[in-house]
C-alpha cells in the first residue's frame, strides 16, 4: 500500500486549504481512511475519518468547517480528500493521511496506533 498526499501551505485565519491523497495497493478499497493532525510538541490525533461505505468521523475541534471525501472510481486507486474551511492558528500542524484495513463493521478507530499504513505528511501553518 502507497499514500502520496499533496496539499496544504500557508494561509491566514479564516481562510480555506485543501488537502488530497492517493492510495494504491492491495485491500485500498474495504480500508478506513483518515487525516490525522500532528502539532508540534503534541500528539498525532484524528482529524477525519471515512470507511469504505461512507460513514464519516470528525474530531470536535473541526465539525462544521473541515470535509472528508473519498472518490473510488478509478479502480487503480481512491483518493482522500480534507477540505478545511475557516482555518483557525489551532489547525496548524502536520498532516497525515493514513489507511487502517482493518474491519470494524463501519466503526472508526480513532487511534493512530490502528493505522498500518501512512503518507508522508503535508505541513498546513494558519497564520493568526
Amino acid at each position: 500500500v502507497q499514500l502520496q498526499a499533496s496539499g496544504g501551505g500557508l494561509v491566514q485565519a479564516g481562510g480555506s486549504l485543501g488537502l488530497s491523497c492517493v492510495a494504491s495497493g492491495p485491500t485500498v478499497r474495504s480500508a478506513t481512511m483518515a487525516w490525522f493532525r500532528q502539532a508540534p510538541g503534541r500528539e498525532r490525533v484524528l482529524v477525519a475519518a471515512v470507511t469504505s461505505g461512507g460513514t464519516t468521523d470528525y474530531a470536535d475541534s473541526v465539525k462544521g468547517r473541515f470535509t472528508i471525501s473519498r472518490d473510488a472510481r478509478d479502480y487503480a486507486k481512491d483518493t482522500l480528500y480534507l477540505q478545511m474551511n475557516s482555518l483557525e492558528p489551532e489547525d496548524t500542524g502536520i498532516y497525515y493521511c493514513a489507511l487502517d484495513p482493518s474491519r470494524r463493521f463501519g466503526k472508526i478507530a480513532r487511534s493512530p496506533g490502528l493505522y498500518n499504513y501512512w503518507g508522508q505528511g503535508t505541513l498546513v501553518t494558519v497564520s493568526s
